[in-house]
């Protein structure tokens, strides 16, 4: 079931959609951007997913691909921090 205040579809490219649970969104003063970590709802996948986003209007944004080493570096300093507060 689809919550809109923690779920966030993503459109994939074979044109299907992937329902995910937002796990937090920060914002990075250093790049200038806000960044979602997501993980997929289909209760088979422990991934994590990271992604920047603009947001268009309220509780609607468009995610961009993260494109930096330094970036990721960052976000996953930042997941483990929450990993380890969990």
């Amino acid at each position: 079931m689809y919550n809109e205040e923690t779920d966030l579809i993503i459109n994939l490219e074979d044109g299907t959609e992937m329902l995910c649970e937002i796990l937090f969104t920060f914002e990075s003063a250093e790049y200038d951007k806000s960044y979602v970590l997501y993980t997929p709802k289909d209760g088979e996948s422990e991934m994590v997913y990271a992604s920047s986003y603009q947001e268009i209007e309220s509780g609607i944004g468009e995610l961009e691909e993260v494109k930096t080493d330094g970036e990721w570096d960052m976000i996953e300093e930042i997941l483990a921090t929450f990993q380890d507060d969990e």
